[in-house]
């Protein structure tokens, strides 16, 4: 069974910083990209982050760069997103997916809240 679980979210003050863990499970981890996609009240799913996990190459969008770092742990099959000097803007649910990279395969988890107080 195929199964990526989020943890990490929370409530912080601006300026703060969080780290979110996708752990994954019941795939084959380097065969996938895996990514943070965060959702806000109102607006569309937007990608924020994401790493080839069998050469760590990453990605970021241009309003986290700088603040927010992805990582990826393949002897755990475990992905990070380290985030930095927070704003509001950034609060949303913060989901990890997994997409194959020769396939549409696809996978999502159920999100994590992160809520950045002003």
């Amino acid at each position: 069974e195929v199964q990526l679980v989020e943890s990490g979210g929370g409530l912080v003050q601006a300026g703060g910083s969080l780290r979110l863990s996708c752990a994954a499970s019941g795939f084959t981890f380097d065969d996938y990209a895996i990514g943070w996609f965060r959702q806000a009240p109102w607006k569309g799913r937007e990608a924020v982050s994401c790493i080839a996990s069998y050469d760590h190459r990453t990605y970021y969008t241009d309003s986290v760069k700088g603040r927010f770092t992805i990582s990826s742990d393949n002897a755990n099959n475990t992905v990070y997103l380290q985030m930095n000097n927070l704003k509001p803007e950034d609060t949303a649910v913060y989901y990890c997916n997994a997409r194959h990279f020769y396939s549409s395969n696809s996978y999502w988890g159920q999100g994590t809240q992160v809520t950045v107080s002003s």
